[in-house]
């Protein structure tokens, strides 16, 4: 793949299997956050909605199911979406459920993780609730290990 290929060009399914066009958020930053309902940081879901409803006039967070750490995120798409809404009242949006790492690696992620593809760092996604900014014009800003709370400066100075 061509470096510095676009975020927007990358193609995902919401957790109800419609296409979302990524270049829609263009002009907002963009918080992918690998989400799971059964892990410690699942709480995290709260602090997530907490700062997608104080930001989302300049901020779009997009929730990215996986299994692939501990297995904890074994449901379905209807159960993911049911548990996400009731326990913790999520307007964000999730996406389908896809890996984050390894060899069926989501092109999503392959361009987060990888400096060939985003311009900026090489990392690897090391646990649930692992973030990734984006800025308005689609260029990777910074990415946050699981325990960098939603809410924390590290993440909001980028967004007042």
């Amino acid at each position: 793949m061509e470096t510095n290929s676009s975020l927007y060009n990358i193609e995902i399914k919401s957790i109800s299997g419609e296409k979302i066009n990524l270049s829609d958020y263009k002009g907002k930053k963009i918080l992918f956050v690998n989400v799971a309902s059964e892990c410690g940081f699942t709480p995290q879901y709260e602090g997530l909605q907490e700062l997608y409803e104080q930001y989302k006039d300049k901020l779009m967070i997009i929730g990215v199911p996986s299994n692939q750490f501990g297995g904890q995120e074994p449901g379905t798409a209807t159960e993911i979406q049911s548990f996400c809404k009731i326990n913790f009242g999520v307007t964000f949006l999730i996406t389908e459920k896809v890996d984050v790492k390894g060899d069926k690696q989501h092109p999503l992620y392959a361009w987060l993780t990888q400096k060939e593809q985003n311009g900026v760092k090489n990392s690897s996604v090391k646990w649930n609730f692992q973030k990734y900014l984006v800025d308005e014009n689609g260029k990777l800003i910074d990415y946050y290990f699981s325990l960098t709370k939603p809410m924390s400066r590290k993440i909001t100075k980028y967004l007042k």
